[in-house]
C-alpha cells in the first residue's frame, strides 16, 4: 500500500495539475475593443459594488421614459453579440443597454465566475438603465452566463419587469459535463466534472452548489420566457424543462428548432424576434411612439413592422 501510495502520488499530482490548467484556460477573460457606438446610441461607463468598471452601449427609445431592455452576453461574445437585437429593438421604440460583463470586451478584464460576480455587472446596468428611463419597465434578457448572471446574484434574481433566459445551464455540474461528454465521451466527463467544478472552492470561494441558475430562477417573481435549442447538446432540452419547471407563473417555454448551443445564444432568427417582441409588449408594454401599430418603423426601410 505504501509503495503504491508512493507511485500513484505524483499521478495524483499531475493529474490534479493539468485539471487545474483545463480550470485556468475555461475561466479566461475574453478582453478586447469594441466598435464605437453611432448616434442617437451612446457608449457609457459603469461602476459595479466591488469596483470593477463595466463598458456598455446604450440606445435610447422614442420617448424619454420608453420601456427598456438590458441584453446580456453569453461567454465569450461581449456586448457586440448582443448588438444585433439591441439594434432591433431599438428600431421598435425600446431603450436598450447591453454591456461587456467583467472579463469581457472593454470592460475589467478578471477571470470568469459563471454568474457570481458577474451578477454584480448586471444589478448595476439594471439599476442605472431604470433610472436612464425614469422608472420604466425594463426586462432583461440574458443570454448562457448572461442569464446565469441574472440569476446568481447574492440578493437574488435581478428584480427585472420580465426575464428572457437563452440557453442558460441548470447548474454548473451540468454545464462541465455536458461540454466534456459532447467532445469526449460521458466516462471521461464522469470523472473530470468533479475536478474541474470543485474548483470554485479555490477559485471563487463557493462551492460548486452555489452555482446554479435552476435554484435562483423559483425565487424569480416576474413574467419569464425559457429559451432553448431544440438540438443544444451543452444545455439540452431536458435541461431547460427542469428549470421551467422550476419557475413560477406566469412563464413560458420555447424552443429554436436546428439550433445547437451556441446558434441559440446568439440567436436573432424572424421567429425569435417575432416571440421576443410578444413577450415583451405584453409582460412590460409596447413604447408609446404615435406611430403604427406594426411599431415604429424600421430605421433601414422606415416600414412599420406590421407592414413587413
Amino acid at each position: 500500500m505504501r509503495r503504491w501510495l508512493i507511485g500513484g502520488l505524483p499521478l495524483l499530482l499531475v493529474g490534479f495539475g493539468a485539471t487545474w490548467c483545463v480550470g485556468s484556460w475555461l475561466v479566461r477573460g475574453y478582453g478586447g475593443p469594441v466598435p464605437s457606438a453611432v448616434a442617437p446610441a451612446r457608449d457609457i461607463r459603469l461602476t459595479a459594488s466591488d469596483g470593477i468598471s463595466i463598458a456598455g452601449t446604450y440606445r435610447p427609445g422614442c420617448t424619454v421614459d420608453a420601456p427598456a431592455v438590458l441584453l446580456l452576453h453569453p461567454k465569450g461574445g461581449g456586448r457586440a453579440a448582443m448588438a444585433g437585437n439591441a439594434k432591433w429593438l431599438s428600431a421598435r421604440g425600446f431603450a436598450t443597454l447591453a454591456i461587456d460583463l467583467r472579463g469581457h470586451g472593454e470592460s475589467t478584464i478578471t477571470d470568469l465566475s459563471y454568474g457570481l460576480h458577474e451578477s454584480r455587472d448586471a444589478r448595476a446596468a439594471f439599476d442605472w438603465l431604470k433610472v436612464r428611463q425614469r422608472g420604466a419597465p425594463a426586462a432583461l434578457v440574458g443570454s448562457s452566463l448572461g442569464g446565469a448572471a441574472a440569476l446568481l446574484g447574492d440578493e437574488g434574481p435581478i428584480p427585472a419587469d420580465a426575464l428572457v433566459l437563452q440557453a442558460v445551464f441548470p447548474t454548473i455540474h451540468d454545464a462541465i459535463f455536458n461540454r466534456i461528454a459532447s467532445r469526449i465521451g460521458r466516462a471521461p466527463a464522469l470523472l473530470l466534472e468533479p475536478l474541474l467544478s470543485g474548483q470554485t472552492w479555490l477559485r471563487i470561494g463557493v462551492p460548486p452548489s452555489r452555482l446554479a441558475p435552476i435554484d435562483a430562477v423559483a425565487r424569480y417573481r416576474g413574467p419569464l420566457l425559457l429559451i432553448g435549442g431544440a438540438e443544444d447538446e451543452s444545455t439540452p432540452p431536458v435541461e431547460v424543462r427542469a428549470m421551467f419547471a422550476r419557475a413560477n407563473d406566469p412563464r413560458a417555454i420555447w424552443f429554436a428548432p436546428g439550433l445547437d448551443h451556441a446558434a441559440t445564444a446568439g440567436i436573432e432568427t424572424p421567429a425569435y424576434r417575432a416571440r421576443l417582441l410578444n413577450f415583451l409588449t405584453r409582460s412590460i408594454g409596447a413604447p408609446r411612439c404615435g406611430l403604427p401599430t406594426g411599431g415604429p418603423p424600421d430605421r433601414t426601410t422606415g416600414t412599420p413592422a406590421s407592414k413587413r
